[in-house]
């Protein structure tokens, strides 16, 4: 399968540069640039997203639970999960197609809001589960509980529950840790958080997250992969736990998660015991 966002001219005309040589290596089953087709249906070995990290979002997001193998072509800015320039995905083309890749399965979660004990809506989700306050932005109350435990209530701008995959998006901007995108766990992470003595919390996939909003919280909103799902309302449960489905990243070889960190974010520079800047 062949999927971008082709209202971009530059994903479209890079699809149109690249189609003849997919043609030649590969079967396409699929051909979507407007991420429209239901795929649950179609029977196919792979998926190249063409665009950035929001649109391998958006195909995970289409795949639903019947997940794919899925290599990135990067034409957006920093690229996490489409981590090979048109070129290099080119130059890898044989490989790709003669199987000769590894596939990393990263943690995906379900999210659920219930209302009175009626389940109002579930998503599926990649990257985080994201609270924020609702406007004017007062000061939201946070209640966390972790398997039905309370945890705390935070007072913050938003509450942010992330996969690991996630950990280098909205977490990470909002200080939260880096974690290996094969580690089944979760962050918990307050945004701006009212007392310093909260700090993000790491805990394990098996676990059962639950946020609450206090009764001056209304119009609360949901966020899911930076789409907005919706208010929370004082009473209601927002409920995330590990999903059984599993998002598949083909990893080519030479293309390994610390060199992806190592370029992306500038660590490749060195400090010397003469430099005075």
């Amino acid at each position: 399968m062949v999927l971008g966002l082709g209202a971009k001219p530059s994903v479209a005309a890079e699809a149109e540069r690249l189609r003849a040589a997919l043609e030649q290596a590969v079967t396409i089953v699929a051909w979507d640039l407007g991420f429209r087709e239901d795929l649950s249906r179609v029977d196919a070995d792979l998926a190249i997203v063409l665009g950035g990290d929001g649109s391998i979002l958006r195909a995970a997001h289409q795949m639903g639970y019947n997940q794919r193998p899925v290599i990135g072509v990067n034409l957006g800015k920093l690229g996490f999960l489409a981590a090979l320039t048109p070129e290099q995905f080119l130059a890898t083309l044989p490989d790709l197609a003669a199987g000769r890749y590894r596939v990393i399965e990263h943690l995906m979660f379900e999210c659920r809001l219930e209302r009175d004990g009626q389940r109002i809506w579930c998503e599926l989700g990649l990257n985080e589960a994201a609270v924020l306050a609702a406007p004017p932005f007062a000061m939201l109350r946070a209640h966390l509980y972790v398997d039905g435990e309370l945890v705390t209530t935070y007072s913050c701008d938003g509450l942010i529950i992330s996969t690991p995959v996630g950990s280098t998006a909205h977490s990470l901007s909002a200080g939260g840790p880096i974690l290996r995108k094969d580690i089944a766990a979760f962050v918990v992470l307050p945004i701006s958080p009212h007392t310093l003595t909260n700090r993000p919390v790491v805990d394990a996939a098996s676990r059962v997250f639950e946020v609450r909003t206090g009764p001056s919280d209304s119009g609360a909103t949901v966020v899911v992969d930076g789409r907005v799902l919706g208010p929370l309302d004082p009473g209601d449960r927002l409920i995330v736990r590990r999903a059984e489905a599993c998002f598949k990243l083909i990893e080519m070889p030479g293309h390994s998660y610390y060199r992806t960190l190592r370029e992306k974010l500038g660590w490749g520079g060195s400090l010397s015991l003469n430099d005075r800047s």
